[in-house]
Parts: structure tokens; sequence; C-alpha cells
């Protein structure tokens, strides 16, 4: 099984590097085994977003903001593998879409 690459693009105008390495670190932290690299890419235009392969995790723009580490890592998790447990403060896959019907 080929492992996910995460890329996360962020603004240099505006100084996000160190938003976007913190995020980077939680991500490693947590998938460290099950990912083949977290990259950071610089970019420009207010841009922050947070890619896996090819599939849009979080933008800036859309998503009204920056991710919560926590945010972040269930997208992921549900992504790569939505069985596994993110611990104590993780809200299960179908908790949330119950939570999203009503």
């Amino acid at each position: 099984m080929t492992k996910a690459k995460i890329t996360i693009f962020y603004c240099t105008q505006c100084n996000w590097m160190l938003r976007a390495a913190w995020i980077a670190q939680e991500i490693l932290h947590t998938f460290s085994d099950d990912l083949a690299e977290v990259a950071l890419a610089p970019s420009t235009g207010g841009r922050y977003e947070i890619w896996l392969d090819d599939i849009l995790l979080w933008e800036r723009k859309a998503d009204a903001g920056f991710p919560e580490a926590k945010e972040i890592k269930q997208r992921i998790r549900d992504a790569i593998d939505p069985e596994r447990s993110l611990g104590h403060s993780d809200t299960p896959v179908a908790s949330r879409a119950d939570e999203e019907q009503s």
C-alpha cells in the first residue's frame, strides 16, 4: 500500500510559515507511520491549504480560518484510516455524521 503525502501551502507574505510548521509537526506526531511525507510549500496571496494527495482537506478561505490540530487530524484519519481512534478528544466518524444531519 502506498503511503499518502500531506502538502501544506502557506502564504509567505502573511508570515504563516510558523503556523504551517506547527501543524506539520502535529500531523507527523500522530501519523508518522502512516504518511510518506509532510511537505511545506511556500505560496502567496493569503493561501493556506492542506492537501492529502489530491484531496483538499482544508482551505483557509472556504473553511473560515485556520484548523485546530484536532480537526485536521480527524480529517486525515477519516481519509486514511476511518476506524482509527485518535484518543480521548476524538469524535467517532458516526457521531460526526449524525451531528451533520441534525
